[in-house]
């Protein structure tokens, strides 16, 4: 499925609220321009692993430093740019 939007004069557009759903992002969040492979990927850039914060809580599970909750979410990122490749 193709989603499109129309560029302004000042170089603004508007990203299709299927764009925004998608990428879980609203008003004031920050987004990411990355090149791959002759295309541009936007990529959320204002969560971190501190937003999560307790939403995984599992009383018996092990703590589980920041830096390897960041790993694991640059990797998910990083699948989900895979996927997007491999859709277009």
């Amino acid at each position: 499925m193709a989603i499109e939007s129309k560029l302004t004069t000042k170089g603004q557009t508007t990203i299709p609220q299927e764009v925004r759903e998608f990428l879980k992002v609203g008003a004031g969040d920050r987004l990411g321009y990355e090149f791959v492979d002759g295309k541009v990927v936007l990529v959320p850039k204002n969560r971190s692993a501190l937003d999560f914060a307790g939403v995984l809580h599992e009383p018996d599970r092990k703590p589980v430093s920041v830096e390897t909750m960041n790993e694991a979410l640059d990797e998910a990122v990083s699948e989900r740019v895979e996927l997007s490749r491999d859709r277009n």
